[in-house]
Parts: C-alpha cells; sequence; structure tokens
C-alpha cells in the first residue's frame, strides 16, 4: 500500500548515501569513548602487552525481554565510526591524564585490523558472534564503547520496529518520534526504523542524510491557530488553507475538536478525494470504523485513516481488524517499545592464538574468535545457528541447507567494498524474518525463535 499521498519529502537514495558519507572531515569520534579504555591503553603500553594480537567480540547473552528474535542494525554506522576515531590536537590536550608516551600513540592511531560480521538487517539469537574485531589489543580495545554505543541502540529500535511491521501486517508506519529522545538519536532512530519496515519518517535530517521518505502535514496548533475575530474556533478555515496549500491528497487532523465534525467538514473543504484523516486520541478501534463508515457515506471511499497516539506493537496488532490504513508510532519506536537497548558486550576472546574468556557467574562466555552459519529446512524455514571458530571450514548440516552469517566487513582498517545500501538491508530483513518459525513471530514473551549452538570447541 503506497504512502505518497502522506509524502511531503524525501530524495535521490544514492545522492543520500554520497552526502551522508560527506559530513565534515574534522568530524571525530574518538571521545565517544570511557575513561577506562584509555587508562588500559597507558598500561598496556608500559608493560608490553599493547601490541599482542587479539580478537574481540560483540554478542548479546539473551534477547531484552524474552523476544524471539533481534535485528543487526547500526553495522554500517560503526564502520563509520572507526574510520573517523582519530585524536585531534585539542582533544589531545584534554587527555592529560595520560602520559606523553599514550598522548603520542593516539595522536597516530588509525585502525589497521580486520572486522568480520553479520551484515546489517540479519537476524540474531543469544550469543550470536555479531562482530569480530582483531586486531592488537591498543587499537581494538580503545573501540569499545563507540561500537556498542551504535549497535546497542540501533538494534533495540531495528527488533522493536521489526515488531511493529509485523503487528501491522503490510499496512505502512510512519515513523514521528523525533521529539521523543536526543536530537540526533531521533535521526539514528529513523534509519533503524526504516531499516526495519517503516515506510516513512517525520525527521528531515534522516530523510537528507538517508533518502528515507519523509511525511508530515499538520499537526492541532494549525487547527487552533485558525480562530474567527470573536475567538472562537474555524477548522473549516483551517481546513481549507490546509487544502490550498497542499492540495486535496493531503491528510486532515479531524480530531481536534469534535471527530464526526471534522470529519464532515474536511470531506465537504477537500471533496470526497480527500487523501486522508488523522486520528491521535480516543478508543482508536471505535472512532476508525465510525469515522470508516462516515467516509464512506460522504462518498470519501478512497480516503484513508491514519492512526497514531502512543501506539506500540500490541496496539497495533490489537487494530488489525479495524479500518486503519495507515499507523504514526513516536515514543515506543524510539525508546525500543520498553528495550531501549539490545544489551550486546564487546568481549576479548584471542590473546596471540589462545582462546581466553571470563567465567564470572551468569556471564560465562566461550573463547576464540567465532563465526556462524543457519540451518534451513527444504521449506525455507529457519532451524538454528551454529557457532564455530574462526577461520575453520563450515560444520557439517546434514540435510539441512545453511548459509553462511558472518562476513567480511572491514580490511586494514577500511570498510570493505560492496557492503549492502540501508534499502538493500532493509529488503533483506523483510526476507529473514519470513523464514522465522511462525510462532517465532508472536509478540508474546517466549524462549528464542531458533537456538545457537557450538560447534568445534574444546569442551
Amino acid at each position: 500500500m503506497s504512502t505518497d499521498r502522506y509524502t511531503v519529502g524525501g530524495v535521490n537514495e544514492t545522492a543520500s548515501i554520497t552526502q551522508a558519507a560527506s559530513l565534515p572531515p574534522n568530524r571525530s569520534t574518538s571521545l565517544l569513548t570511557d575513561m577506562y579504555e584509555l587508562t588500559m591503553l597507558q598500561a598496556a603500553l608500559r608493560d608490553g602487552t599493547a601490541h599482542r594480537s587479539c580478537t574481540f567480540e560483540v554478542f548479546a547473552r539473551r534477547l531484552p525481554n524474552e523476544r524471539r528474535y533481534g535485528v543487526v542494525a547500526g553495522t554500517a554506522r560503526v564502520l563509520r565510526a572507526i574510520r573517523d576515531f582519530v585524536f585531534t590536537e585539542d582533544q589531545l590536550t584534554h587527555l592529560s591524564f595520560l602520559d606523553d608516551r599514550t598522548r603520542e600513540f593516539l595522536r597516530d592511531y588509525r585502525f589497521t585490523g580486520q572486522i568480520d560480521g553479520y551484515r546489517e538487517g540479519e537476524l540474531y539469537f543469544p550469543y550470536s558472534p555479531l562482530l569480530t574485531v582483531r586486531g592488537t589489543f591498543a587499537e581494538c580495545v580503545i573501540l569499545e564503547t563507540v561500537i556498542l554505543s551504535i549497535m546497542n541502540a540501533d538494534s533495540a529500535i531495528a527488533s522493536a520496529a521489526a515488531r511493529m511491521v509485523t503487528a501491522a501486517d503490510g499496512r505502512p508506519i510512519i515513523e514521528m518520534g523525533s521529539r521523543r529522545t536526543h536530537e540526533y538519536a531521533a535521526v539514528t532512530a529513523s534509519r533503524a526504523a526504516y531499516l526495519a519496515g517503516f515506510t516513512a519518517t517525520s525527521n528531515l535530517e534522516a530523510s537528507h542524510r538517508y533518502g528515507i521518505p519523509a511525511s508530515g502535514t499538520a499537526a492541532h496548533a494549525w487547527t487552533l491557530l485558525h480562530i474567527n475575530e470573536d475567538g472562537t474556533p474555524n477548522e473549516e478555515l483551517a481546513f481549507r488553507s490546509q487544502v490550498e496549500a497542499l492540495g486535496p491528497d493531503t491528510t486532515l487532523l479531524v480530531d481536534t475538536y469534535d471527530i464526526t465534525k471534522g470529519v464532515e467538514t474536511a470531506v465537504r473543504v477537500a471533496g470526497p478525494e480527500l487523501g486522508g484523516v488523522r486520528i491521535d486520541s480516543g478508543d482508536l478501534g471505535a472512532v476508525t470504523r465510525r469515522v470508516r463508515r462516515q467516509l464512506d457515506e460522504l462518498g470519501a471511499h478512497n480516503t484513508r485513516i491514519v492512526v497514531s497516539s502512543d501506539l506500540d506493537e500490541f496496539a497495533i496488532a490489537g487494530l488489525r481488524g479495524d479500518p486503519v490504513d495507515v499507523y504514526g508510532v513516536g515514543t515506543s519506536v524510539v525508546t525500543g517499545s520498553g528495550a531501549p537497548t539490545a544489551s550486546m558486550v564487546y568481549k576479548l576472546v584471542e590473546v596471540d592464538g589462545h582462546p581466553v574468556a571470563k567465567r564470572s557467574r551468569g556471564k560465562g562466555m566461550t573463547g576464540g574468535g567465532k563465526q556462524a552459519v543457519r540451518t534451513y529446512r527444504s521449506s525455507g524455514v529457519a532451524v538454528e545457528e551454529l557457532v564455530s571458530p574462526f577461520g575453520t571450514e563450515a560444520p557439517d548440516t546434514g540435510r539441512l541447507t545453511s548459509r553462511q552469517l558472518t562476513v567480511p566487513l572491514m580490511r586494514d582498517g577500511v570498510a570493505v567494498e560492496g557492503l549492502p545500501t540501508l534499502h538493500e538491508s532493509r529488503a533483506h530483513l523483510a526476507e529473514q524474518l519470513l523464514t522465522l518459525p511462525w510462532e517465532g513471530l508472536a509478540l508474546s514473551r517466549d524462549e528464542p525463535s531458533i537456538s545457537t549452538r557450538f560447534v568445534g570447541f574444546p569442551g
């Protein structure tokens, strides 16, 4: 279902991607980190361990809120952040707690290692090896916070948004949560939601930077602005002015005063070709049914109904049987719908070719670099995730087919050419969701929809 009539912006995809890659050249991500990473670096330079060959891994021990799957998001942003992880002279001056040797190391710092992992838009499960970062201890350890801050936030939002897309059952969803989060988090939240299948965003910076269709018409302030000389409301004037400015294909907000009267006025002003009406309050199920009848009685059979008002995946699912054409979601999606972080961690798993592993109670892990494949039945339904030592032959999957999940992302500090665009990753995620067992798409809490099994590691 097209949302063109709700779209008032949007840019060329290729141009947008180019623009996104041409932010100010002096932008540095190096201080998007925690102090302890740099103090560890200083100590490692001092005791001679800084240049040991190491492997770090990004993974999640569990899925938040007992959800059935997670969505990998933010990978492209991570690669850019690593590229921009350089220290300016002003930043080095600020790092007065470090000794001269460490600051000199940072002055020349560039990540020159290797990164492999899951592509953006891939599904993940507990202990999936999402990123494998290889290099010296010194160049890898200081990337922890910036990598996790991006992937935890973006993956949390994309995972929540994917659940909403499933609940919407093919009906478009517009992201409109900018005012409910940090101004730049709003931009990346829009990107993550679009990756997960949202059709548009209200955020113009996200539209400009990532080529996401923009959508928006008017808020209640527009209707309230139009009053008569005596101060009484003039809803008709507000609607008429909007239609004159944007055309009859626009969407009119009809619940500022009385919804029934608002719908009547909207159709009278715009005619039966009115693009849509938006409802932002009330019992949305009952209201949309009444509004649909009224629109049809007025001959506005093609006028669509857009709903908003604190929607999440559960509210969207509850409206599945009602005449809703488009959903608008704000607060819930930009906050991860109750799970604002994906709880991913960044752990050292290998030193000079030797596996190392944290053994703390409740936080155990398997040492060594890793790679993963996902197995499928002949029907295309996913069965399980198999994790094996990095660089080894893929495990035997018998009669099941398999797909390699771990792919090269960065070589010698440079992002691999030909990595998927945001739009390609969006399509990939849509395809992968179709491979989950049917119960894996349920909104209720339960075990992950497929299991993760380690093979080829010492017992």
